[in-house]
């Protein structure tokens, strides 16, 4: 066991520091009488505090009234600073302008009001009556005696504060009879004054005084009550806190609670109200069992002696769990009687969880802000041993499987770094949200791989060491830094140092997880697998990186690598064999080689047999064959780390049929999981598929989660090309189980066997999910819900049907209506409307029934907006929301009206609603969720057109409610709000990477400021609570929000972990990043359409030149030399993204092909126009419109240039009416023999344009009557050419005497000559009649080794010359454009445009 840490000389200083900055509080005594029928909260604080040197001491308080301050019983003067929300103003926000400028505000009245909680506002001044008392002196010699021989007497006060809460609205809230407080984020302060820092903790004694009906629960042992003689008699109730914890873990509830206490323990009690006690006693009936276990396994006792669990009403609650020192808080909502099914595992891992909390996160407390991980982590861990114990370890092993995957596909930015230094930056937001969830699960992974690389056994004496060593009586702190548990990682589990020293900060000081793409072939002769490794990361490149590297480069990838062995697991004919050969650090590409133990016997050939073919089967065998047959090889399957030690995302190809053997023939839940999603994702599917996945689906030996997977995978499969043999097998999988064959019609259900009822419950859904080629729900499927929906008996089941129910109406929610199928759907409407009406009269379990049916209607509402009225569904679901209905009935159809607004009258008007709703929303939950789901809605719909814009009225109303009081008494909606304003920015929806250097000062200063004189020495200003704080530009992510890949994806992903908490706040799935923009001179990079018509516009301005690519409807060119393109080149569009003036869309995905237009001139063409220097624009449109998944983006480089120079690079104003983004980089000159970028060529007559303009347009062939001016542009360009080296002549001579550079008047001369020239050729521009080109696509050319990157394939489009603007001093010209018919190319030079395609991809 290793040895307790020494006190360093930092921990001194910091407790020093502590002291001499705001005090140190030793013990605080919370005394309150509550009166609920009055709502009035009174009482009085005494804190036993060091006092620093400056004499003064200061606090937190918020929402309370101060009567007086006493200090060692002699009143003492005080100031007190309450936060005073601004009054709401049309001024207040007038500097919002757009989307960026509203982002940039809400940034900076977020940090603004996070690094004003940080500050204390009650100031107690501890100068006056300087008189310590004999016992204070005894204390203080005792604390002393404790600390290094080194610190100095400190000088203990004891601080009395009269007080009344003014505001009973955060951090405590009152309904009807109950009240109760939460742990919100630094709202401790709004019932007690009190030092809300989590690195102030200390040892409390609390009363609670009450009626007499009433019972006060409160964190510590109970030591007595007393009743009082007053009219009417109250109760005081008298806790006793040993344990040292901060303030934010003080928690109280006062209800007429009906009290259970544990029959096989005394010290757990368990409270509820009286309406709930009968499914309290089937909830709590198991907890001993994990109480027990956590004690057994940490080899300790309970550590604050007594335990207590209280259950309020759902809408009261501010989320689900409220965590208090030995006590937790929950929503009534978890509990359940002996009839439900569906929540009894995730109650039972959600209780759990919070008491593992109590070990870690409570009683040991992390050391800093970057050691928080470690504590989620632990609790984490700790909650899994108890699932593998209790539930089994089939259940742990999926789980975890899950949740790694969820953290390998959202583990890509700097908002998911564990142990980094800007944590503090964070100010505990970190923990909301999915960026929370995405932490924790992250945190528990890696700690699962300590135990791997460990044991199980030598991790576990880990955390008894940690928890043995806080129960020391002379150890003071009870903290655990990240540093320590390396320590004892290195001491007790025997890991060596230099793994642990890359260990860590690789895994909990970076973000992202390791990529690993595997394949292999099979070596007969050497009877070996060479397997071949691509090493990849998870983690995107921030916007620097994408400035000042390569992406093309292999050296990044090199430098790719985590510490550690992964093992190959090969399963042959003789058994199953480990090869611990694969390393997580390496080079990008690595080859391996794999000895084989098993020999193929050899065996003599055989004709085949009439009927059969020659490898032995029949006609009749699937369409598509394994060419890698058992007879070839010893090879069963293969896997890689098969025991999940490592968090990685793993992609291994081998055949199908090795597949079909994982999943028949392995038995581990992760190998069967893996090969389920493997095989759904193969592009063809054949029979042997389906029925691989019908065998497991119908193997009532598997894990129940896996068949649903596969019922899924099979919904996935199903097609025509199959002859629908997977909808099929779901159905007759159903029919065999719950039909009667008599009468061919579904028996009355019988629940009785669980793990089939899961698999059972799933099948509608997953036939509802089937889809034909035209996108449709087939006929059969239809039939199948309707049929289950109208012939459901509950008749002599013990177990309620109500989460049956509600799957089956959210199965008509996933159909899709066709032509045939539509007839069935007023059906489906009138038994949803019998049932929702049923669930009025009879409320169903949480108004489960109520809430599947209003978001289904919905939903069938949004994909049928053609044909039924969005108005009248919108009236039907509207009664909903009265504030009569269930909570969760109102809250869903809150959600079902913003969705159905958001469809009928786009994003501006739906977040207008949802403000309305929001100031309706009586509940602090039901705030939450509404603000969780506005946020849903901006990143499924982005802001991408004008339907979807959003105004500058509802940006303001939404920084109004950003920064006013709403905001302050829900913690997680003000988050909410502010990931909003960034979604619309195009920025990650987190704090981390707000820079803080752009502060917006909004509105009026603080008031109080005048009075703060006396203190200003005490009170830190703004620059000293300021950090600056990295900027990360990665695509955002959403919280607990996202846009669905689909829903067989959602299922088998995500929803699972948490597959209970239908409604609750645990609901997650994956989200399509929003595109964002960086102020950088990036070019745009993104894929090319498939067919548009590109008309270049030229515009000049200035000196600069500005390319627009402008598509125009598609048309047909009837032109026999220009080649068809193949139907296979398909190049993905990109999502409509609106870009700021000044700014370039930076795409962090893998990147799109890249269409490159590059101009060749001839030789006596380009020494024509040597002269004509000119730097050129990069020029973006935004993408609009509709038609956007037909339009794309191409990156065109074709300005002129001389072959020495360097053309400037900036970014201009796009036009908004364009769908085409256009990248303007630089051209590239080619004489006659060059050979590079020889991948799409064009030619142009330039005889009538001027040869600065010639870049802008390619060469078409006249018709007989334009001949001649073609040959006297030829004869114009020799002349010009003569001319320009005369120039270039006089211009060497100057150059070499020195010229006439600093001459005044000649500069001037030349000044006036290149605007002559400039007014001439544009006259001339404005003249000239457009030319049709068409562009060619050569099939012949070779390309260097550098060119000989994949290539997107492209489709034929032509290119019109028009004139778009002018400088104002020309009027604007309407363009003009003459269609000219194809001839041969004349021999004149003529310049011919050169289209060069890059395929960049980034990992």
């Amino acid at each position: 066991m290793a040895k307790a840490r020494k006190k360093s000389a930092e921990d001194n200083g910091a407790t020093a520091s502590s002291v001499k900055g705001g005090g140190l509080v030793r013990h605080q005594k919370l005394s309150l009488s509550i009166d609920l029928p009055s709502r009035r909260i009174s009482g009085y604080t005494e804190l036993e505090i060091a006092v620093p040197d400056i004499g003064i001491v200061g606090l937190h308080a918020e929402n309370l009234g101060i009567v007086n301050v006493s200090v060692d019983g002699e009143l003492t003067e005080f100031e007190y600073y309450p936060q005073n929300h601004s009054v709401d103003s049309e001024r207040r926000f007038s500097s919002v302008t757009s989307a960026a400028s509203a982002a940039d505000i809400a940034g900076s009245l977020y940090l603004s009001a996070l690094d004003k909680e940080l500050v204390p506002n009650l100031l107690i001044n501890c100068c006056k009556g300087f008189k310590v008392d004999s016992e204070l002196q005894e204390q203080s010699a005792v604390d002393n005696s404790s600390h290094s021989s080194g610190e100095t007497k400190q000088n203990v006060k004891l601080v009395r504060i009269e007080f009344w809460v003014d505001k009973i609205a955060s951090g405590i809230h009152l309904q009807s009879n109950v009240l109760h407080t939460d742990n919100q984020i630094r709202r401790a302060r709004c019932w007690f004054p009190c030092i809300d820092d989590n690195s102030q903790r200390c040892c409390f004694d609390l009363e609670f005084t009450v009626a007499v009906d009433l019972v006060a629960v409160s964190p510590g042992k109970l030591l007595h009550q007393v009743l009082s003689k007053g009219d009417p008699p109250r109760k005081t109730y008298v806790y006793k806190l040993d344990v040292p914890v901060s303030a934010s873990w003080i928690s109280l509830v006062v209800a007429p609670f009906q009290i259970l206490p544990d029959p096989r323990n005394g010290l757990i009690s368990h409270m509820c109200l009286s309406t709930n006690i009968s499914k309290l006693q089937n909830t709590v009936g198991f907890f001993y069992s994990a109480y027990s276990h956590y004690e057994e396994y940490l080899g300790a006792k309970f550590p604050y002696g007594t335990y207590k669990q209280v259950f309020i009403a759902p809408e009261m609650a501010v989320s689900s769990m409220s965590i208090g020192a030995s006590m937790s808080i929950f929503s009534s909502d978890i509990l359940y009687d002996e009839k439900i099914i569906d929540k009894t595992i995730d109650t039972r891992i959600k209780l759990a969880h919070a008491l593992a909390r109590q070990w870690f996160g409570i009683y040991i407390t992390s050391a800093g802000p970057e050691d928080e991980w470690l504590l989620d982590g632990l609790a984490g861990f700790l909650t899994d041993s108890f699932i593998k114990k209790h539930l089994g370890n089939n259940e742990a092993r999926y789980r975890r499987f899950k949740a790694n995957c969820a953290v390998c596909k959202l583990d890509n930015s700097g908002a998911t770094i564990l142990g980094s230094t800007s944590c503090k930056d964070l100010y505990g937001t970190q923990s909301i949200g999915l960026y929370g969830k995405i932490r924790s699960w992250k945190a528990v992974a890696i700690l699962q791989m300590l135990e791997k690389q460990m044991g199980p056994e030598s991790f576990c004496k880990i955390l008894q060491a940690i928890i043995s060593r806080s129960l020391d009586p002379s150890q003071i702190s009870k903290t655990l830094s990240t540093k320590e548990f390396r320590h004892f990682a290195n001491k007790v589990g025997n890991l060596e140092r230099p793994f642990l020293k890359e260990f860590f900060p690789r895994w909990v000081g970076s973000s992202g997880c390791p990529v690993l793409r595997m394949g292999f072939t099979y070596n007969k002769r050497k009877n070996i697998v060479e397997l071949a490794v691509w090493r990849g990361s998870t983690a995107r490149l921030d916007g620097d990186a994408l400035v000042n590297v390569n992406v093309d480069s292999e050296a990044r990838d090199a430098d790719v690598g985590w510490p550690g062995m992964m093992s190959i697991r090969v399963n042959e004919l003789d058994g199953m064999y480990d090869h611990p050969i694969l390393p997580m650090s390496g080079d990008c590409w690595q080859l391996l080689e794999i000895q084989c133990h098993s020999k193929l016997a050899a065996r003599r050939f055989q004709k085949p047999k009439k009927g059969q073919k020659a490898d032995g089967s029949d006609d009749n065998a699937d369409v598509v064959q394994d060419t890698r047959s058992s007879s070839d090889s010893p090879l069963l399957w293969i896997r890689a780390d098969p025991e999940m030690e490592y968090l990685a995302e793993v992609h291994f190809s081998q055949p199908v049929q090795m597949w079909i053997n994982q999943l028949e023939k392995d038995k581990d839940v992760f190998a069967q999981a893996q090969s389920v999603a493997a095989l759904e994702a193969l592009p063809q599917i054949s029979f042997s598929v389906v029925n691989a996945l019908s065998n497991l689906l119908a193997d009532a030996k598997a894990f129940w989660r896996v068949r649903i997977d596969a019922a899924f995978a099979l919904a996935y499969t199903a097609s025509e090309e199959t002859d629908w043999s997977g909808l099929h097998q779901l159905i007759k999988f159903y029919k065999g189980r719950r039909f009667d064959d008599t009468i061919g019609l579904p028996k009355a259900n019988d629940f009785h066997d669980i793990p089939e009822y899961f698999v059972l419950e799933a099948i509608p859904h997953a036939v509802a999910m089937v889809r034909a080629v035209d996108g449709k729900s087939p006929r059969e499927a239809v039939e199948f819900v309707l049929q289950l929906l109208k012939y459901n008996d509950n008749n002599g089941n013990i177990y309620s049907d109500v989460f049956w129910l509600a799957t089956l109406v959210m199965s008509v929610g996933e159909l899709e209506f066709g032509q045939q199928t539509i007839l069935f759907l007023s059906s489906l409407l009138k038994r949803i409307d019998r049932l929702l009406q049923f669930d009025r009269l009879i409320p169903s379990y949480n108004g489960i029934l109520s809430v599947s049916c209003i978001s289904t209607l919905a939903r069938i509402a949004l994909k049928l907006s053609a044909v039924i009225p969005l108005g009248r569904v919108f009236e039907l679901i509207k009664p909903f929301r009265s504030t009569s209905s269930i909570w969760t009935v109102r809250l869903e159809a809150s959600r079902a009206l913003l969705d159905l607004e958001l469809q009928y009258s786009g994003l501006d008007a739906a977040l207008q609603l949802f403000t309305k709703y929001l100031e309706e929303e009586p509940s602090l939950k039901g705030q939450t969720k509404l603000g969780k789901h506005a946020l849903r809605l901006c990143q499924i719909r982005g802001v991408g057109n004008s339907h979807d814009d959003v105004s500058i009225a509802t940006l303001s109303v939404l920084l109004r409610l950003l920064d006013g009081p709403m905001s302050f008494n829900n913690v997680f909606l003000r988050h909410y709000l502010f990931c909003i304003l960034q979604v619309f920015a195009k920025r990650m929806p987190t704090l981390y990477g707000v820079p803080r250097d752009k502060i917006y000062h909004v509105g009026d200063a603080e008031t109080g400021d005048e009075h703060r004189s006396l203190f200003e020495a005490f009170v830190p200003s703004g620059e000293q609570l300021g950090l600056e704080r990295p900027i990360d530009v990665d695509n955002p992510l959403d919280d607990d929000v996202v846009i669905l890949n689909g829903p067989a994806e959602v299922h088998n992903e995500l929803v699972v972990l948490d597959a209970s908490n239908k409604g609750d706040d645990d609901d997650l799935a994956i989200l399509e990043p929003p595109q964002i923009e960086v102020d950088a001179d990036v070019p745009v990079i993104l894929p090319v359409p498939e067919e548009a018509e590109i008309l270049v516009i030229p515009e000049v301005i200035e000196e600069k030149q500005n390319l627009v690519a402008v598509p125009e409807p598609i048309k047909e060119i009837e032109n026999p030399d220009i080649p068809e393109v193949p139907k296979e080149m398909n190049i993905p569009p990109v999502p409509p993204v609106r870009k700021e003036a000044d700014t370039v869309s930076s795409n962090h995905e893998r990147r799109m092909p890249v269409l490159k237009i590059k101009v060749k001139h001839s030789a006596a063409y380009s020494r024509g126009d040597e002269t004509a220097n000119q730097s050129v624009d990069k020029t973006h449109v935004a993408v609009n419109g509709p038609e956007c998944a037909a339009s794309s983006s191409v990156s065109v480089d074709a300005p002129q240039r001389n072959l020495n120079q360097n053309l400037e690079e900036v970014n201009s104003c796009h036009d908004p009416g364009s769908r085409v983004t256009a990248s303007i980089g630089s051209a590239k000159l080619a004489c006659e023999g060059d050979d590079t970028g020889k991948d799409l060529q064009c030619t142009a007559d330039s005889s009538k344009i001027d040869k600065k303009f010639a870049s802008l347009q390619s060469l078409s062939n006249l018709d007989d009557g334009r001949r001649g001016s073609t040959k006297e542009a030829a004869l114009q360009g020799i002349e010009k050419e003569e001319k320009n080296g005369k120039d270039k002549k006089r211009r060497r001579e100057e150059s070499k005497g020195g010229g006439h550079r600093d001459d005044p008047k000649y500069l001037e001369r030349k000044r006036l000559k290149k605007e002559k020239r400039r007014m001439e050729k544009m006259s001339k521009l404005l003249n000239m009649e457009g030319n049709t080109v068409s562009v060619t696509m050569p099939t012949t050319n070779t390309k260097s080794e550098e060119d000989v990157v994949r290539q997107p394939d492209i489709n034929p489009a032509t290119a019109q010359m028009v004139a778009n603007e002018v400088p104002s001093t020309i009027n604007k010209v309407a363009p003009t454009s003459v269609d000219a018919r194809v001839e041969p190319v004349q021999p004149t030079p003529t310049p011919r445009f050169r289209i060069k395609i890059k395929n960049r991809t980034l990992d």
